[in-house]
């Protein structure tokens, strides 16, 4: 077997943690001399995510392809599928690896048609939260766990970002019958640089996607909570776009805030970290997500959610970590904020973020599996 692969990352949504993901992985794939390629939606993305493309394409050698493919499973998935395994069976991959939960169906299951025609490709999956944030009393869970079921008999590795994401997966789909790996997402070196706000900074910034998810509204609940408890209102930056987006400008809105938060549409996290003193993640659910990782590389003090894997990154005990509960994160917030100089002494250190979050530590594990799952 030779050492250098063809690899095609598939996907459905091009934008924030999954794609984050894919833009380091293939990065440094290709780095290692690796032939890389990208299917995913055409749908989703805006501006920001186009500059993202456009700064990709002339380094991956398989392409950028992107194909219209639906969130949600419907009549139009039998189109997408038969269009998004026409452009793979081109790309001739040896190495297929599907993210998130339609990126992982596709994946698996071209990669298994491609075996039907003799081609040896290695079929991986990384579910990235994904359908595992389903709950597994209701219908909708019961079905999309028997459907991860079936599939893991497609499926040659399972990657996990989180060990949180592991312990979900035997917990709701069942004990992994084929092998599985943990491999934290990874900065670059680059990243690791402290990054010190402009003067005029705001006191609290959001950076992430628009939607309940997320926790944006727990966020500005919590900022009409806190600022009484301070005797001065906060000010915030919330930087992102979605859906739900109009919703939260009417709360804001609403609770008589509109003075004191500024929405800004999705830009680079280490230029939205000039923007405010404080960030605060306040997610109801999460894998691995790259906005913490990127915000302790970058030396900013931040207040996130005990959710996902979040608690692997700080340490399940730290006092930066709350539950995504207005009441609770507001009352953070006056903490933090009374002396940042002291609350930031919370954050994990350099040295122990580098050993275990690096691009170059992600890239090797997830390598390793490439060639152990063609060894098989």
């Amino acid at each position: 077997m030779a050492d250098k692969l063809r690899i095609v990352h598939c996907f459905r949504s091009p934008v924030g943690g999954i794609f984050r993901h894919v833009r380091d992985l293939t990065e440094a794939q290709v780095a290692a001399g690796h032939m890389v390629g990208i299917v995913c939606d055409s749908t989703t993305g805006g501006e920001f995510e186009e500059r993202l493309f456009e700064q990709m394409k002339d380094v991956l050698a398989l392409g950028i392809h992107r194909t219209p493919m639906q969130r949600h499973v419907g009549l139009g998935d039998l189109a997408s599928a038969r269009r998004t395994y026409r452009i793979i069976k081109e790309l001739k991959p040896n190495v297929l690896h599907g993210h998130g939960a339609k990126g992982g169906a596709y994946a698996r299951l071209f990669g298994s048609l491609l075996r039907v025609s003799r081609s040896r490709v290695a079929r991986l999956y990384s579910p990235h939260g994904g359908s595992l944030h389903y709950d597994e009393s209701t219908v909708t869970g019961k079905l999309f766990f028997a459907l991860e079921r079936i599939m893991a008999r497609f499926t040659d590795c399972l990657l996990f970002v989180s060990d949180y994401e592991r312990l979900t997966y035997r917990r709701k789909v069942g004990e992994p019958p084929i092998p599985n790996t943990l491999a934290y997402n990874g900065l670059r070196a680059t990243e690791f640089e402290p990054v010190v706000p402009r003067a005029d900074a705001a006191d609290l910034l959001y950076i992430g996607m628009m939607r309940d998810l997320k926790g944006p509204d727990i966020f500005i609940d919590a900022l009409a909570l806190a600022g009484p408890r301070l005797g001065r209102a906060l000010s915030a930056v919330m930087v992102g776009d979605g859906d739900d987006l109009p919703r939260y400008h009417a709360q804001v809105k609403r609770l008589g805030l509109e003075g004191h938060v500024r929405f800004l549409p999705p830009m680079p996290a280490r230029e939205a970290f000039l923007l405010a003193a404080l960030v605060v993640v306040p997610s109801r659910a999460e894998a691995m997500p790259y906005i913490v990782l990127e915000t302790l590389a970058a030396a900013r003090p931040m207040i996130a959610t005990a959710v996902g894997g979040i608690p692997e990154i700080f340490g399940s005990s730290s006092p930066a970590l709350i539950r995504p509960d207005p009441t609770e994160l507001a009352d953070k917030m006056s903490q933090a904020l009374t002396d940042l100089a002291a609350y930031s002494k919370l954050m994990p250190d350099d040295a122990s973020l580098r050993s275990r979050f690096g691009a170059d530590v992600m890239a090797a594990e997830i390598e390793k599996a490439y060639f152990a799952a063609l060894d098989k």
